[in-house]
């Protein structure tokens, strides 16, 4: 079974973004929720035991009657607004894949297995990213989670109702976090980072696959600006009370305090209200996305900005710096052939699970392009077949 051709295929007309050429599958949104009916259908095609958890999670269980923990594998279906097509169902894709694989050939697991799709990865519509994984190990409060608001105002409480999801239960679920033995998330690479040897990603080692090693610290900031609603026309400038001009410093110290230091950091959200050509904003706010191979350098940007602006950024999320289990990376990058083994400047569920304490790893598929949340995002049909076939022989070695 092909996993471009044939499962990943599936998902080609769902959640179309307005571009036509992206994908807008934001959680809990109609889009979502018709991938997460692939999920089921997958699943049903495998005959595993369907659930979904309290916090919106979907488990597609293989001998969940087996002693022992769980070998888990999977990733999330949602996206960010005119996302590309593989960041991350091309890992639940491959799991089920994998399992089809393994099926075929007559491989008896000896202990449970399971594919997940965590819910609301990606943090698109609600502002915190891995919600569904950071509900269940405890790292998110109910509270906090429930009354996340969309730009509508709508709030995530809501939106799962709407979608047939209780909400009564949802947090910590620490029965099912001590059920997962490893995890293993198999996803796109993003972006050229340097590998262990020096090489810049995937494409300079000449390899279709990888394995991560860790994930750099980040985090996201919101600044609010208040201002004076008013006409364009007839204000005067000395007399406006225009929230944008301290937006645009912001925007701007940012950049530099970026490059300054040598970390990433973007303004790729802002809201403007009420967002009239005519009219000069009452309020306007960005939101900052700061990522460094060393937390210092992230949180020194942020120092600058405050420094800078006289603005003080609200912290909304903040991943520390998350190594993948050495043992198990290490393996697994040995039962493939001493792969090469790289950072993710990316933030993923599996960074959330190797925080908790669960013995956690992910496999990169090769990324031509290096662009990931855009449309241009790709991998080759044939280094995801790579994927699968790495993901097969980590299942042989780990399972058994």
């Amino acid at each position: 079974m092909s996993v471009v051709g044939g499962l990943l295929g599936e998902l080609t007309d769902v959640g179309v973004s307005a571009s036509g050429r992206g994908y807008d599958r934001q959680s809990w949104t109609a889009a979502d929720l018709e991938c997460r009916q692939w999920f089921l259908q997958c699943a049903d095609a495998l005959d595993l035991d369907v659930e979904t958890d309290r916090n919106g999670n979907l488990w597609a269980w293989w001998r969940p009657d087996l002693p022992g923990t769980a070998f888990v594998m999977g990733s999330h279906l949602d996206s960010v607004p005119d996302g590309g097509a593989y960041d991350g169902p091309l890992g639940v894709a491959s799991a089920f894949t994998a399992i089809a694989t393994l099926r075929r050939d007559d491989f008896v697991p000896t202990r449970p297995m399971a594919v997940v799709a965590f819910a609301d990865e990606e943090g698109a519509r609600f502002g915190v990213a891995c919600v569904g994984s950071r509900l269940m190990v405890g790292a998110l409060s109910s509270e906090r989670a429930l009354g996340l608001k969309d730009s509508d105002g709508g709030s995530l409480a809501d939106a799962m109702t709407r979608a047939g999801q209780p909400v009564r239960h949802v947090g910590h679920d620490a029965e099912r976090v001590a059920r997962i033995g490893e995890f293993v998330e198999l996803h796109i690479e993003q972006g050229h980072l340097p590998a262990r040897d020096g090489r810049a990603g995937l494409i300079a080692a000449d390899a279709p696959v990888g394995v991560g090693a860790g994930i750099w610290p980040h985090g996201r900031w919101r600044v609010d600006f208040p201002g004076q609603q008013n006409h364009a026309g007839t204000t005067p400038l000395a007399a406006r009370r225009d929230p944008m001009i301290g937006l645009a410093h912001v925007v701007l110290a940012v950049r530099r305090a970026a490059q300054t230091y040598g970390a990433l950091a973007t303004v790729g959200k802002v809201r403007v209200v009420p967002g009239a050509v005519n009219s000069i904003p009452g309020s306007a706010s960005l939101w900052i996305d700061a990522r460094a191979a060393d937390e210092r350098a992230v949180r020194r940007v942020l120092a600058d900005v405050r420094r800078v602006t006289g603005f003080s950024p609200t912290e909304e999320s903040w991943t520390a710096d998350t190594a993948f289990d050495p043992g198990l990376t290490a393996a697994v990058a040995a039962h493939l052939g001493d792969v090469p083994v790289l950072p993710s400047g990316a933030g993923h569920d599996a960074g959330v699970l190797a925080l908790a304490g669960i013995p956690t790893t992910m496999l990169l598929v090769r990324n031509p392009t290096g662009i990931s949340h855009a449309p241009e995002e790709r991998a080759d049909d044939a280094d995801c077949e790579h994927g699968v076939a790495a993901l097969v022989a980590t299942i042989r070695a780990r399972v058994r």
